[in-house]
């Protein structure tokens, strides 16, 4: 049993570091080698577009939305505005209808989708009513950069780039522990995937700003996320899923726990199929650097729920072995200790912060597993307050 036990100690202890420690040191050693690969940008590339926005319940800030995106710089000829309410009960349609009748010079729609299935329903549905070349996918609370969308079309160079996601911003991060931890976590993440789309292809994109070209897209199962869903397809099919960090938008940060965490526990609504969506996503000499990619940043990510509480199991019954599993035993409880610390003190010391938020994510992850397993996985979500 002594060796089950080291087993399932090694293996866990693997999988955290190299997910969390591991694989950024690594992937920043291999943005190095291809230092002299460059994002390739075509200005004069600007097909037709359509700009769709999904809402629910988006009153509050729909109206800043609307007078954003009339304002984005592409010409007006060759642009589109297609609001797909998702079954809102607010008075968000509303305010989309009279906003089409006040400004009757741009080619604005709106569609209501009659049952809420949540977004990635909604945009299934409203798809069929594009008929322009490309369509740029946004949400109702994001303010896209003026430039944004020719940023996203200059990006579409040659026919195997399918998919092309911009840069989310956050501008409060300085407002509260919780969003100034999740701005510091995204920033290296988006520096991940800067390296990954320049080498070969992202495993994620962001789900407030990204494009693809109108016949690309794909109907996904509902449940699912375009911002995992879509990458990893494209991929799979031997295309190119990249960012080009110039298509800006802005967000709000979650900040509180409670609305980072909901939003946490929303994305992890798949994650056991995430794990190993295909085995075919690991053969090496047909998906080159995109296999390292996806085991390094999304399987062993995705198995940090079932890791940490392996290694802290096994970790009990090798007590008796060394010292070593003595001192690893005694950190992995300082470690929680902290969090704990965290959550009945004011104190903003940012590592334990972050550490706090770590194990915030964690714990989302074991919530996202449970309502998989319970049934309680849905596709749509109440929205989180502070990020309006």
């Amino acid at each position: 049993m002594e060796i089950l036990y080291k087993s399932l100690f090694y293996i866990s202890a693997f999988v955290i570091v190299w997910a969390m420690v591991g694989y950024p040191k690594s992937i920043k050693i291999i943005g190095r080698l291809y230092n002299s690969r460059k994002l390739e940008k075509d200005y004069t590339h600007q097909p037709t577009v359509t700009v769709m926005v999904v809402a629910h319940n988006e009153e509050k800030v729909i109206l800043d939305k609307l007078n954003n995106i009339i304002e984005i710089d592409y010409p007006r000829n060759k642009i589109e505005f297609l609001i797909t309410s998702d079954n809102s009960t607010d008075r968000t349609n509303e305010v989309v209808r009279q906003f089409i009748e006040e400004h009757p010079n741009f080619k604005i729609r709106l569609y209501e989708v009659k049952a809420r299935k949540g977004k990635t329903n909604a945009q299934n549905e409203a798809h069929k009513l594009v008929s322009t070349d490309f369509m740029v996918l946004t949400d109702a609370n994001s303010i896209m950069d003026k430039k944004s969308v020719k940023e996203l079309m200059a990006a579409f160079t040659s026919e195997d780039i399918a998919y092309v996601t911009g840069r989310l911003s956050f501008i409060n991060q300085k407002t509260s522990d919780i969003s100034g931890a999740q701005a510091t976590y995204w920033d290296s993440d988006v520096a991940i995937r800067e390296i990954e789309g320049r080498v070969q292809t992202i495993t994620a994109g962001n789900g407030a700003i990204y494009a693809c070209r109108t016949k690309d897209y794909i109907d996904f199962n509902p449940i699912q996320s375009h911002d995992i869903a879509m990458p990893r397809f494209y991929a799979l099919e031997g295309r190119r899923a990249i960012c080009n960090h110039d298509a800006l938008v802005y967000e709000k940060a979650g900040e509180v726990i409670e609305d980072e965490f909901s939003r946490k526990v929303r994305m992890n609504r798949t994650i056991l199929k995430h794990i190993l969506p295909e085995l075919r996503i690991f053969n090496v000499f047909q998906y080159k650097w995109f296999s390292y990619f996806y085991f390094g940043h999304r399987t062993c990510r995705y198995l940090l729920w079932i890791s940490h509480l392996v290694l802290l199991i096994s970790n009990v019954f090798l007590l008796n072995d060394s010292w070593f599993y003595i001192v690893a035993f005694v950190g992995q409880l300082l470690f929680y200790s902290l969090a704990i610390i965290k959550i009945f003190s004011k104190t903003n010391n940012k590592y334990v912060t972050m550490i706090y938020y770590y194990c915030a994510t964690v714990i989302a992850q074991w919530v996202g597993v449970y309502n998989i397993v319970s049934g309680k996985a849905k596709p749509f979500w109440e929205k989180a307050e502070s990020t309006r």
